[in-house]
């Protein structure tokens, strides 16, 4: 659950449950706070799962489980998946490099299951592994002003650069480490992990000290992330092969194997994903479920749609057939049809493309 929920509640928050844990929905007016974000900048209480990974053989376990190449130099990051051997997302992960421990950034209820799983299956390699997520309070700073609002408040260190990387340093009295983000709103951004007792104070800190920052929650996050083109866990990644979301952002094809490699490198080298992610512009607001057809043949469906706040105008990601002409798009609801428009993604272009856009690759671009 939330470190400070009596903070959120003192600032007019409403809270709603993420993926198993309890985060903040919004604090009144979550299309206001959407356009504080994309003019200015905001601060969010992120909802993650941590695990920490200690020892010896940290590095070379971690990296034999996971899609990415895990980073071997104190301070650097990367952005992985976790697959099942049928190469299907079984969870997203930031992974942190801390020196003599690895961090892994995990969806809120994926921490502890798999830091018991894993556990489990240690036999003779030097590791320690365990369930952080209560040790830490980690804070998004996101929108074209977050390098100025960092840089007001951090002590003994620059804003970080480039993406997932990281410095340490302090905010008041508070120790903490400061990331790059990969850019996930489609804005600059930055997320502050600090100890857990320190996390009341710190979000005083970004929010009132030195550079103003509107609070925001994980409603305005949804519609940010969504307008920036974005994959989320939950609505997007859980169960797919990561090559339908063009998640090229959080795949190594180079290191060697890893579980679900192999499903994963066929898919790529054959060019042609089953699905790929699309932006819509639909007349009306859908729901996620909704069939999309074209020229009246069913190619798809809707995963998240919402009232763009950037664009008054409704807005949605699918999937759709990888082959699909986009002609004559309509999203069929309960209450009948509307018809829409294929996009390019981003719908919206802030000051920093989202690391994670969707990309096919060269193959499947012939």
């Amino acid at each position: 659950m939330t470190l400070v929920g009596d903070s959120h509640t003192d600032l007019g928050a409403t809270f709603t449950t993420y993926s198993g844990r309890e985060v903040v929905d919004h604090y009144g007016r979550p299309a206001v706070a959407h356009r504080a974000v994309r003019n200015g900048v905001g601060v969010i209480e992120m909802g993650y799962g941590i695990v920490a990974i200690e020892g010896d053989d940290r590095i070379e376990y971690v990296d034999n489980i996971v899609s990415n190449r895990v980073p071997e130099a104190n301070g650097e990051g990367c952005y992985a998946l976790l697959l099942t051997p049928q190469g299907r997302i079984r969870a997203d992960l930031y992974i942190y490099n801390a020196g003599e421990k690895l961090l892994l950034f995990t969806p809120p209820a994926e921490a502890g299951p798999l830091a018991s799983e894993w556990r489990e299956k240690v036999f003779i390699q030097d590791v320690e592994i365990s369930d952080a997520s209560e040790e830490f309070g980690v804070f998004g700073v996101h929108g074209p002003m977050s390098t100025e609002k960092i840089a007001s408040v951090l002590n003994h260190a620059g804003a970080p650069e480039p993406e997932l990387t990281f410095e340490r340093g302090s905010m008041g009295d508070a120790g903490v480490t400061v990331v790059a983000s990969d850019n996930p709103t489609g804005e600059e951004g930055y997320e502050v992990i600090c100890g857990a007792a320190d996390a009341e104070e710190l979000l005083d800190t970004l929010i009132n000290r030195g550079l103003n920052a509107a609070p925001f929650g994980y409603r305005t996050w949804e519609s940010l992330t969504l307008e920036a083109g974005t994959p989320l866990f939950e609505s997007e990644l859980d169960g797919r092969i990561p090559n339908t979301a063009g998640l090229r952002h959080g795949l190594d094809f180079e290191k060697g194997c890893y579980v679900g490699q192999e499903l994963v490198s066929k898919v790529d080298n054959r060019g042609r994903p089953s699905s790929r992610l699309v932006g819509l512009r639909t007349d009306d607001l859908v729901d996620a479920g909704a069939t999309v057809a074209a020229d009246g043949s069913e190619v798809g469906e809707i995963t998240r749609a919402i009232e763009s706040p950037s664009l008054d105008a409704p807005i949605a990601l699918a999937f759709v057939d990888f082959e699909a002409v986009l002609d004559g798009v309509a999203v069929e609801t309960e209450a009948g049809g509307t018809d829409a428009e294929a996009v390019d993604l981003p719908f919206v272009t802030g000051s920093a493309d989202s690391l994670r856009l969707p990309s096919y690759g060269p193959a499947a671009d012939q």
